[in-house]
């Protein structure tokens, strides 16, 4: 029932690509070189870690780099927010907008952040107080408005397309036909999916000649909840034996010791299934033994948790004898100021792409 909406959609768009195409509508330089990096689909791909990838490689080479979003879920949606001025988080999830609030802890000393729809007017703004070399677009495939020098789409490799439809029918923000203006394409979750060589020879196909990277989660530190507000992102990089799991086993008070430490993990992602898949993963190797994912929990995507949801956790957590909580640091970031009885841990998620040294070059390059 919902194709004609579908159709009708996607004939929006084109017609919208097209004014920009020809110039009727007109694409703004911000100033300084630009990279965007976005989704063809609506729902989770994994971008947020790439955004922050592509901040610290900038950042690593002296450039002042800023990174650019809506904020998304935030309470005044078209405000503009100062989130980070790169030496200090100057704003909470609620203002700012969970990601960008996210990126901010995590790219302290790396990376202006601001919140505003108007990514133009924001970006001037910025170059003039803060003498921008270098703008990361968060989500800024659709954003045409605004001139880019690298144009990254993100792909989730579990799910890549969805039925091929357009929204509401399906999950495609536009036809697979426009991914022509990429420059390079990230597939991500890469570990979580199957026939990833029937995927590029499709993306081949709709693309030719299009730079295809592949990309899979990487778990980067697992911290209690109340270290992630006090300890800046930037500072958790552990070695792989020190990842924090030993912390939560310790911790965790095992109540039946027998079947090791039993977890729920909950989040409000737009792909809650991939952050659970990684954490089955994670729990099936030999060295993760002990461990058991015996409930989850699904939030819809940028919800702001109350103290009701997390009493309902905890009831819940009772009564299964569940001895943790696992989230994401997307979410962490929306659970400062509520109380919880049961230990809470956060997993933060990096990226592992397969030709990074290649990665690396063309995201210098274009800078």
């Amino acid at each position: 029932m919902l194709f004609p909406f579908g159709w009708l959609y996607g004939k929006i768009a084109d017609a919208r690509n097209t004014l920009y195409d020809k110039g009727v509508f007109n694409s703004h330089s911000l100033g300084a070189r630009t990279i965007s990096i976005g989704n063809i689909t609506a729902g989770g791909t994994g971008k947020t870690p790439l955004v922050g990838l592509v901040a610290e490689i900038l950042a690593e080479r002296g450039e002042t780099v800023c990174i650019l979003s809506r904020g998304y879920g935030r309470k005044n949606p078209k405000s503009r927010v100062l989130v980070s001025d790169c030496k200090n988080v100057l704003a909470d999830a609620g203002r700012g907008g969970d990601e960008p609030v996210e990126l901010a802890q995590k790219l302290l000393g790396k990376a202006i952040i601001i919140a505003d729809p108007d990514r133009v007017s924001a970006a001037g703004w910025a170059k003039e107080n803060f003498g921008v070399t270098v703008f990361v677009l968060d989500d800024g495939f659709q954003h045409r408005r605004a001139k880019r020098d690298l144009d990254i789409v993100c792909v989730d490799a579990t799910d890549p397309f969805g039925n091929g439809k357009m929204l509401p029918a399906g999950i495609l923000r536009e036809p697979l036909a426009n991914l022509k203006r990429a420059d390079m394409m990230i597939l991500t979750r890469a570990n979580l999916a199957r026939n990833i060589e029937n995927l590029k020879s499709q993306i081949s196909d709709l693309h030719p000649g299009l730079q295809v990277f592949v990309s899979e989660n990487r778990i980067s530190a697992v911290i209690g909840l109340e270290e992630f507000h006090t300890t800046s992102q930037r500072r958790l990089k552990r070695s792989a034996d020190d990842i924090g799991w030993e912390s939560l086993r310790a911790e965790g008070n095992p109540k039946n010791v027998d079947n090791g430490v039993r977890i729920t993990a909950f989040c409000a992602l737009g792909n809650p299934d991939s952050f659970f898949g990684h954490l089955l993963e994670t729990f099936d190797s030999e060295l993760m033994n002990g461990f058991d994912l015996s409930l989850i929990r699904k939030f819809p995507d940028h919800h702001f948790y109350t103290q009701q949801d997390i009493n309902g956790l905890e009831k819940q957590a009772r009564e299964c004898n569940i001895d943790a909580f696992i989230t994401t640091a997307k979410d962490a970031v929306k659970l400062k100021n509520l109380k919880f009885e049961t230990p809470c841990y956060v997993v933060t998620i990096e990226p592992c792409i397969d030709d990074v040294t290649r990665f690396r070059d063309l995201i210098i390059s274009s800078s």
